[in-house]
């Protein structure tokens, strides 16, 4: 009898092969419109300005030409730096942001947290709310004093609620209570069932909110923009930002030669910055994907 319930379950999950056909049709759609502009992106970038203007975005190069990469890294030992700064920002950030979120979301998933309905509230108003831009810059420029430093690049976003409630909420499916009591009757603290019991059990959901973290300080550059002053301190994503508006400058500024207006590589440089600065970013998938789906789902099942 179990048997034939099992069974019928297991016919009621299967996917017939029609609907297993336009499945992998859409996804693999899905994957095209995502990864042929980057193919476009990059093939415009290795392609000359002269060929662009007169044959337009094209996916082989009709004219192969490394003057856009030239242009932006004629300023080499400036970008290694902002490189520098991106790396460290992101790292740095993305550890500390990583630990600050767990922390709020592990006492969240505790049923005998007396306060974790107040606490949650907390998380869930900001998401609606917020306090606008003026008071956003006065409390770190006058209150925290932190502008101008590395430290105003990272603590703007060590917190989203948004993320606190997704690592809730798979921290709740992942990790049963009952090993958490175990843990306790023999003796362990709360820091170290955190670190010890929790935290191996919920890899997935740490690897999709660091992967999310990563994405958030790597393409950050409106905090720069705001706050920071030093050049020092540009990071890569803020740097390239900076190139853009002086290509647009120079090209509309009618005191430059119109030869040297010509032989700018405007199109083609504005391609390769994307490249540039999307790159790195890339490989930080790899060691994420195992995890990431999985973290999604269990993390999304229940609320």
């Amino acid at each position: 009898m179990n048997d034939l319930k099992i069974e019928k379950k297991h016919n009621l999950n299967r996917i017939s092969l029609g609907s297993n056909i336009i499945l992998n049709v859409i996804f693999c759609l899905i994957m095209l419109a995502c990864v042929v502009p980057l193919l476009l992106v990059i093939s415009v970038s290795f392609s000359s300005e002269s060929s662009i203007l007169k044959n337009g975005y094209q996916f082989w190069p009709s004219k192969f030409d490394l003057a856009a990469y030239s242009y932006i890294f004629k300023y080499g030992q400036t970008i290694l730096h902002a490189y520098g700064v991106s790396i460290f920002v992101t790292v740095v950030g993305s550890v500390l942001s990583l630990l600050c979120i767990t922390l709020y979301a592990y006492p969240l998933s505790r049923s005998d947290f007396k306060y974790k309905n107040q606490f949650a509230f907390f998380a869930f108003f900001t998401t609606i709310f917020g306090g606008g831009l003026v008071p956003w810059v006065m409390v770190y420029s006058s209150l925290l004093k932190i502008d101008g430093t590395i430290w105003i690049l990272i603590i703007p976003y060590l917190l989203n609620a948004w993320w606190v409630i997704i690592m809730r909420t798979f921290m709740k499916s992942a990790v049963p209570e009952e090993l958490i009591e175990a843990a306790r009757i023999d003796g362990a603290g709360e820091f170290r069932i955190f670190f010890q019991v929790v935290i191996p059990l919920c890899k997935a959901g740490l690897a999709t909110i660091m992967l999310f973290c990563l994405l958030r300080y790597w393409n950050d550059y409106y905090l720069s923009l705001i706050f920071v002053k030093n050049p020092n301190l540009y990071t890569i994503q803020y740097y390239m930002y900076e190139m853009l508006n002086n290509i647009s400058y120079m090209l509309s500024n009618s005191n430059i030669p119109a030869e040297a207006r010509r032989n700018l590589p405007s199109e083609s440089a504005r391609m390769a910055i994307a490249v540039v600065a999307v790159g790195p970013i890339i490989f930080a998938y790899p060691f994420f994907q195992r995890y990431f789906v999985k973290g999604l789902t269990i993390g999304a099942v229940k609320g």
